[in-house]
């Protein structure tokens, strides 16, 4: 069994990441790039069993930083 689990800054925090490739999409000649948003993917393999509010919690204590990040969980 396996997770996904996707963490993004949440709106309103400052991205400066997201700006610098923004800025150099830009430099590269792709105009039409208004805004970028970085984060990160993180996969997990799983006992069987391992339930969604499981990886919530490990999401909620080590994974995000909850004051400032997002996160998404996907079981696949």
């Amino acid at each position: 069994m396996k997770a996904r689990v996707t963490v993004m800054l949440k709106d309103g925090v400052l991205d400066p990441q997201g700006e610098a490739i923004r800025h150099a999409l830009g430099a590269l000649g792709f105009d039409g790039v208004g805004g970028v948003r970085q984060g990160k993917v993180i996969e997990l393999d799983l006992a069987d069993g391992t339930s969604e509010e499981e990886v919530a919690q490990m999401c909620e204590r080590l994974l995000a930083n909850t004051v400032i990040e997002s996160y998404r969980i996907e079981m696949v």
